[in-house]
């Protein structure tokens, strides 16, 4: 319901890029240029100052920024208000997620959640853990779910999941016949790592740290963006990896894959990541309790 002209210029005055804001708002540049001009006429002045590719606030942009602070979370708290009386669970929510999170676990999650709350639009921007928190930093989602630490400290991060690694190989390869692998094994044998900036690759990279390795010390021969990839090459005989045991249900099953834990076992936690509001909608919160509720009764064999 805000002022479009508001809306737009407080995304341009937060991420201070007109570029990025258009992407933000899934506009083009110029529109959004015309949307804060409109405003600068409204209000007779300049807003932003423009130098050298840059643009910061002026003074009376500041005040304008600040002023649409309030009046935004103002909006949020009425709808909230209303919706507390009415009952009603409804509006558009934009997700982001990890690949692993997004292709395994989130589609049931989001199926049943769907059903209970027909009336809610759901959008799912597919990222890995990087990107998913840079979205979240920009605005531009509700709400991020990742699979590695978040180090941003203005981000509210709040654990939803513990989620096992497993070692991966070929039926028949020698390490499918342990009982648990070190690592220091898996540094023998050619692997398959994921991309830079996956949350399996920065987990792993940690838990080779506390073991005294580094992730130089594995024999990386692909890196690949993807869970399905990964295990496609590991078919292959090109080498073993580490993958979340939610990914290889279908594999196993079919026994084109073996999997064994690791020695020590390798845990990581998924999290929600948000911004820190001290109002937002209601569909957020309830998709936070459908969401804990739903890990605990279907994903509660892995903390076992």
């Amino acid at each position: 319901m805000a002022d479009r002209r508001l809306q737009v210029f407080h995304t341009v005055a937060r991420l201070l890029s007109f570029t990025k804001a258009a992407e933000a708002l899934h506009m083009t540049q110029p529109a959004v240029t015309f949307q804060v001009r409109q405003l600068e006429e409204q209000f007779d002045t300049r807003l932003f100052d423009r130098t050298h590719n840059r643009i910061s606030l002026t003074d009376a942009g500041r005040v304008v920024y600040e002023a649409a602070d309030r009046i935004f979370e103002l909006y949020a708290e009425m709808e909230n208000a209303v919706r507390e009386i009415t009952g009603e669970v409804s509006g558009t929510l934009t997700i982001g997620a990890s690949t692993t999170i997004a292709e395994y676990l989130l589609p049931p999650l989001l199926g049943e959640f769907k059903a209970r709350y027909p009336d809610v639009s759901i959008q799912l921007k597919v990222a890995n853990t990087d990107t998913v928190v840079s979205l979240v930093e920009t605005n531009a989602i509700d709400l991020g779910i990742v699979e590695a630490p978040v180090g941003n400290k203005n981000l509210v991060v709040e654990f939803c999941q513990r989620d096992h690694l497993v070692a991966i190989m070929p039926p028949g390869h020698p390490l499918a016949a342990l009982e648990a692998v070190p690592f220091e094994r898996l540094l023998e044998h050619p692997f398959i790592c994921r991309e830079e900036g996956s949350g399996t690759r920065n987990v792993i990279r940690e838990y080779l740290r506390e073991q005294g390795f580094c992730l130089e010390a594995l024999r990386v021969v692909l890196e690949l963006g993807s869970p399905e990839a990964v295990k496609g090459a590991v078919e292959a005989g090109m080498g073993v990896s580490v993958l979340s045991s939610a990914t290889i249900a279908k594999e196993l099953k079919l026994g084109t894959l073996a999997a064994v834990p690791l020695d020590p076992p390798l845990y990581r936690p998924f999290s929600f990541v948000h911004q820190k509001q001290k109002f937002r909608l209601r569909v957020v919160d309830e998709l936070f309790d459908f969401a804990r509720t739903y890990f605990q009764v279907h994903y509660q064999s892995q903390d076992e």
